[in-house]
């Protein structure tokens, strides 16, 4: 199994329905500590400008103290730290709820993970969002229900929806009409699969 950064916001966080192994980065994105803990897990780094929490004292995990005035949410400045470490599968608690800015600036970080050859995926409570470019991307089996597939950051062409209620083939998605909203699994078929040509693709899927 693929090694993991696993990283949680200051947001809600939805308890992780899974195990992490000592290979998994486990990381404290600023208030974030509080949620880490309450999962029953133990941050390797806590990183934060903590400008809405304290920084955490006497632990075992590496603190990471930013500067308030700075250009990266602290979200980004874990997924940045996870990056350097060379982890290419991101998984981001507590990034979604509460200031809405906060939560498309996570999304915005899935795409930036794409950049680096890597992929994160943002976790809420009963969805799951992911960003994939010039790619295809495999819905997990288990992940029954609604689908909803978005153009992000330009137009998308050559976009395929396989083993969907609502196929496409060869479609162009743009930011400005949203075609793929609310497509759903059908059971007894193939995994559904969502694969893009040219351009980036914005996937919300069951957890």
């Amino acid at each position: 199994m693929e090694k993991m950064c696993v990283i949680f916001g200051a947001g809600e966080a939805f308890p992780p329905k899974r195990s992490f192994t000592k290979s998994d980065l486990i990381i404290a994105a600023d208030g974030g500590y509080s949620a880490v803990k309450s999962a029953g897990l133990d941050p390797n780094v806590v990183i934060g400008d903590f400008d809405s929490s304290t920084a955490p004292e006497g632990i075992a995990a590496h603190v990471v103290k930013l500067k308030r005035e700075k250009d990266d949410t602290d979200m980004l400045a874990a997924i940045k730290l996870g990056l350097r470490r060379e982890y290419k599968t991101f998984v981001l608690y507590g990034g979604v709820g509460g200031r809405l800015d906060h939560t498309v600036a996570n999304l915005a970080a899935l795409r930036y993970l794409n950049n680096f050859d890597a992929h994160g995926f943002l976790i809420d409570r009963d969805t799951i969002a992911t960003v994939i470019t010039d790619e295809t991307f495999v819905i997990p089996k288990t992940a029954e229900g609604t689908v909803s597939v978005f153009a992000y950051g330009g137009e998308a062409t050559g976009v395929k929806l396989s083993s969907l209620y609502y196929p496409l083939d060869n479609a162009t998605l743009s930011p400005d009409f949203p075609l793929g909203v609310s497509n759903a699994t059908v059971s007894g078929k193939s995994p559904a699969t969502v694969s893009v040509k040219h351009g980036s693709l914005l996937i919300f899927f069951p957890r």
